[in-house]
């Protein structure tokens, strides 16, 4: 047993002597593990960015529109690809900067990036409620008995999607205001926190009884409806009805791109097989022309709530 140990031995330190190395003559090259460098990758040429606002998740954005960026590439011959900001400001700045070329946002997004960077709307979306308009929800879990009307909002703690949400501030906002209350009322406001999922975040706090009130969304607590019980969920009141989601192109982008665009957009048609699997998946049922005069109420709902466009 031990001369078979003494052989296996030998065997090994043979096996490293032999084994290939460094050879005299080369230098020893020492690494700095603290020194990171950003791998920055080649950008294809004649790529066309289309950009999902981030209400939801990214998997959300990315599940609801990969078949309808597919369709656009098909019939328009454009190399489309769609990137995912994080946040709505990030979304914003992109447009600006010429990285985001193709736009899918709520309408007060919209008007800010039409006032600070020129974007365009060509587009908008008719909902899968039939609905062109869309309202923000006021909501609370619906067993809290310290909350029967609007008037029972006040003094309690509010979380909402963003600053920047239609559907999940302003209009819920502007609401509260017509009904005289105003946000020095509410014990708190908050709003979600992180990249994307922002409109789940908010219905999940709720849920969980972190805050007393939420608002997002008409339409958002069906995205949520295979994680929670939405029964649980109850919605108080909700605002009045603004102009839908809209597609608007970044300034300059060539038109007859836009053309393009747009005549894919509007030929999607719920009547055809394929078609119609593709708007379900997005969850809307028709894309029709729009023009930006159509988003002069949401401006004007602005006005009122005293937000300067530039902030």
């Amino acid at each position: 047993m031990k001369y078979s140990w003494m052989v296996l031995l030998i065997i090994l330190v043979l096996a490293l002597f032999f084994s290939p190395g460094c050879k005299d003559n080369e230098s020893i090259k020492k690494v700095n593990l603290k020194i990171r460098q950003q791998v920055i990758l080649k950008e294809e040429p004649n790529v066309i960015t289309y950009a999902y606002l981030p209400q939801y998740s990214h998997t959300t954005s990315y599940t609801r529109h990969h078949p309808l960026i597919q369709y656009l590439r098909k019939k328009t011959g454009l190399n489309i690809k769609q990137v995912f900001p994080d946040t709505f400001e990030q979304h914003m700045k992109m447009v600006g900067q010429g990285k985001i070329d193709i736009s899918f946002s709520n309408p007060f997004i919209y008007i800010k990036i039409a006032h600070r960077y020129g974007a365009k709307a060509f587009a908008r979306i008719v909902e899968v409620m039939g609905k062109n308009k869309f309202r923000g929800q006021i909501i609370c879990r619906a067993d809290n008995s310290s909350i029967k009307t609007i008037s029972d909002c006040r003094n309690k703690r509010w979380i909402a999607v963003d600053s920047t949400s239609a559907g999940g501030y302003l209009y819920p906002l502007g609401y509260f205001i017509d009904h005289g209350i105003k946000k020095k009322d509410f014990k708190s406001i908050t709003f979600a926190p992180g990249p994307g999922g922002k409109q789940e975040k908010v219905i999940l706090s709720v849920y969980a009884g972190e805050y007393d009130i939420g608002t997002i969304r008409e339409g958002a607590l069906d995205v949520i409806a295979d994680q929670i019980d939405v029964n649980q969920i109850r919605i108080i009141a909700m605002s009045d009805p603004y102009p839908g989601w809209v597609y608007a192109v970044r300034k300059n982008l060539n038109q007859k791109i836009v053309d393009k665009l747009k005549k894919a957009l509007l030929s999607l048609d719920w009547n055809n097989e394929n078609d119609r699997k593709i708007l379900k998946t997005a969850n809307f049922i028709k894309v029709i022309s729009s023009n930006d005069a159509e988003f002069d109420s949401v401006r004007k709902l602005a006005k009122r709530l005293n937000i300067n466009l530039d902030d």
